[in-house]
């Protein structure tokens, strides 16, 4: 399919944040900036992995208000526009997973477009209300989707004040703890859509290109089981198995002990069974393919919420 290049705002500050990356040549860096490099990297991973993705795109736990609204603003953090903007777009995904509908098909449309393209294009700029009717009753997270650069300035406000308290450096704190930090988070972010449609090994026979990889799910946090979560998009727990690496399963575990969050999604048990494997086994098993979130149990669920 051919797609004309025809960048968006966003996407004009997208290659603009890649750019500041080579500030590093004149503010150096020094074992302290790296390390808020690597804070700011996992705990915005996590609000990519653990919030926009888990809990506004398929609702596989449940929380209060209050914390959902601080689960929009720490994804909002990373600089991938807001909750809504998000979740509309990957539940669009899950529906129409590498077909002429997806809108990141690295089968169809190769690597770069599913990788970047896509982000930077001014088709996707926009999102249908429709997809995520149960998240835009809340208008607290209405207002962050409007007001999209509101979280990222704050984290890099914070790496900057970061850098001239701890090391005398705000400059080398805002290069090196925001925009290289934030540059690592896009494209871990993206590889899921194109490597983990590309390279890997796949258990389920999902009617689409989805797969599992070790050391994607390591830097991602837990999102590199793609083939598991395509399989069954409600569960939290993208590793199916105790060997699968699942950090942000991990993090979600402490949170529900302190009664943070609850009703943590788990995969069916049918799901664990050598049977059901039917891209390993080549079973003629039935494949269920589960909808990103079924529509009535969104609206339950967000009214719960509420």
């Amino acid at each position: 399919m051919h797609r004309d290049f025809n960048i968006s705002l966003p996407g004009l500050l997208f290659i603009g944040v890649h750019l500041m990356c080579f500030g590093v040549i004149w503010t150096g860096i020094n074992w302290q900036a790296a390390s808020l490099c690597a804070f700011m990297f996992f705990i915005r991973k996590f609000g990519i992995c653990g919030a926009f993705h888990r809990y506004f795109s398929h609702r596989s736990y449940k929380t209060s208000r209050f914390f959902q609204f601080c689960l929009a603003f720490l994804g909002g953090m990373a600089a991938q526009k807001g909750a809504l903007w998000w979740a509309a777009h990957h539940r669009h995904h899950h529906k129409h997973s590498d077909t002429d509908e997806d809108l990141h098909s690295a089968k169809l449309e190769g690597f770069y477009w599913s990788h970047v393209g896509w982000v930077l294009s001014k088709e996707y700029e926009e999102y249908d209300p429709n997809v995520v009717k149960d998240l835009g009753k809340f208008p607290e997270l209405v207002w962050l989707d409007k007001y999209i650069f509101i979280p990222p300035i704050a984290a890099g406000t914070f790496c900057f004040t970061v850098g001239h308290f701890w090391f005398n450096n705000a400059m080398m704190g805002l290069v090196v703890g925001f925009f290289i930090s934030t540059v690592i988070l896009y494209h871990t972010t993206f590889a899921i859509n194109s490597l983990c449609h590309m390279f890997g090994k796949r258990r389920y026979e999902t009617g689409e290109e989805s797969k599992n990889s070790l050391w994607l799910a390591i830097v991602t946090l837990g999102e590199g089981w793609h083939n598991n979560h395509h399989q069954y998009p409600l569960s939290a727990r993208q590793g199916f198995f105790w060997y699968e690496i699942d950090i942000v399963y991990y993090i979600l575990l402490g949170l529900e002990k302190l009664g943070i969050v609850w009703d943590l999604q788990a995969p069916p048990k049918r799901l664990l069974q050598p049977e059901a494997m039917t891209a390993i086994y080549k079973s003629n098993a039935a494949i269920v393919l589960p909808s990103a979130i079924p529509a009535h149990r969104a609206e339950t669920e967000m009214a719960e919420v509420g």
